[in-house]
């Protein structure tokens, strides 16, 4: 047994327990040996951690290397998607390794390694290649951060139809994949440009934010969204929700069976009020564009003035690319159920504001009328409401924080929605 073979059954452990802390006791199962003898090579789980990262960064590199540099010298627009393309390659071949970098290295508040002198160290300099983008597109870190959290979303969704944890996906998924994803990149939702930069951003924000005050906290929600945002919904407690809510432990049974359903109400609750004040954001307009720039708008200032809630619903999305959906492990937290109306509610949002589908939804969709099966892939025109919520969130937890995202990084969020980094041609 060496250390590459601890390493690779580490992966595997992780990927099959993602939202569980991966237990040196699992590892030492996984390779059918003692805990003993696992100790040999590595001393405690924070020295497997570390070779586990730096065994991610080294096989990354090298397998986008190549193609990194083609993407550095060419002059041609299409450059940066040379990149995307290898990156999304890398990711869809490595269900293991994508997980992993997910949960643990792009988690903005819990990573303790830097990832762009971690890349730099082995040549491949992302600072290096933003500039020399910069020819072609108006350059935003906002906008990279946006190309590559849709990669992350919709690799996600790929590997979880794909069961690929278990299930290694064919050639012809990967590619099909990766295809749709730089199309989603490229063109987004495939909008007119002229008409999304000719809406009047101000006036859609200003009939917004004259609403937020009206909103009123339930005291009890707020103290376990509060617990949840210091601890994560793990490891949050009914203890904590009763300090922060100047209740005893045992009056909160009271108003939850325990646990799971603290959590369940608090998510749930949270929810739809953020449906509700979406929809009364879109009501306030009957033209398409608008009505969705007002939803999105209408949901990042919900989070930016809560939050506690946007921090609480970004251990979700960070902690949640469920790929097999293990509901019967007790940690799960289970806010999607179709009974209470979730995610469905929020998918008929989007429905009623009639924006358009993602690039070949449509034929997908046609395809599954006539026979030929459910419409899988990324294509399905439902995931345009997660994605939408996915990137909201993920710009609001930008490392300067909710307080310093301006009304001018929702209407970039809008654009490269809209519009995909094609909009953003210099």
């Amino acid at each position: 047994m060496t250390n590459l073979d601890v390493i690779t059954a580490a992966f595997k452990v992780w990927g099959r327990e993602f939202y569980l802390d991966t237990s040196l006791n699992q590892v030492a199962r996984e390779l059918g040996v003692s805990k003993s003898a696992f100790y040999r090579h590595f001393r405690n789980k924070q020295a497997l951690l570390d070779a586990m990262i730096d065994h991610f960064f080294d096989d990354f590199t090298a397998f986008i290397k190549t193609d990194y540099e083609k993407a550095l010298q060419s002059g041609d627009p299409k450059g940066i998607f040379i990149l995307i393309r290898v990156i999304a390659e890398y990711y869809a071949q490595n269900a293991n390794a994508f997980l992993f970098s997910m949960l643990k290295l792009y988690d903005f508040n819990h990573c303790n390694r830097n990832l762009p002198e971690e890349l730099r160290s082995r040549g491949v300099d992302f600072g290096v290649f933003y500039n020399n983008i910069a020819k072609n597109y108006f350059f935003d870190p906002l906008i990279m951060q946006c190309t590559f959290t849709t990669l992350t979303f919709f690799m996600a969704v790929f590997h979880k139809r794909e069961k690929s944890l278990t299930n290694p996906p064919s050639n012809e998924a990967v590619s099909k994949t990766i295809n749709t994803i730089i199309a989603i990149i490229e063109r987004g939702l495939g909008y007119n440009g002229k008409e999304i930069e000719a809406l009047d951003y101000e006036s859609l924000e200003n009939r917004v934010t004259a609403t937020i005050n009206d909103l009123e906290d339930d005291p009890l929600l707020k103290a376990v969204a509060g617990a949840v945002a210091q601890a994560g919904p793990w490891e949050a407690s009914m203890e904590q929700v009763a300090r922060r809510s100047g209740l005893s432990k045992s009056s909160l049974y009271g108003h939850f069976k325990n646990k799971q359903d603290m959590l369940r109400q608090l998510f749930m609750t949270e929810f739809l009020r953020i449906i509700d004040f979406a929809r009364q954001g879109a009501r306030q307009s009957a033209v398409p564009q608008e009505q969705l720039y007002l939803v999105i708008f209408s949901i990042a200032v919900y989070l930016r003035s809560k939050s506690d809630i946007l921090v609480a619903l970004d251990w979700i999305r960070t902690r949640r690319l469920d790929f097999d959906k293990k509901e019967t492990k007790q940690r799960f937290i289970k806010i999607d159920n179709k009974k209470n109306g979730l995610p469905r509610e929020f998918e008929k949002l989007f429905e009623e504001i009639n924006i358009n589908p993602l690039p070949g939804a449509d034929a997908a969709r046609s395809k599954a009328s006539h026979g030929g099966g459910k419409s899988g892939g990324i294509e399905d025109s439902q995931l345009v409401p997660h994605w939408v919520l996915f990137l909201i969130i993920n710009t609001l937890m930008r490392p300067a924080g909710t307080n310093k995202i301006k009304n001018e990084d929702i209407r970039f969020l809008y654009r490269f929605l809209t519009l995909g980094i094609k909009g953003f041609k210099v």
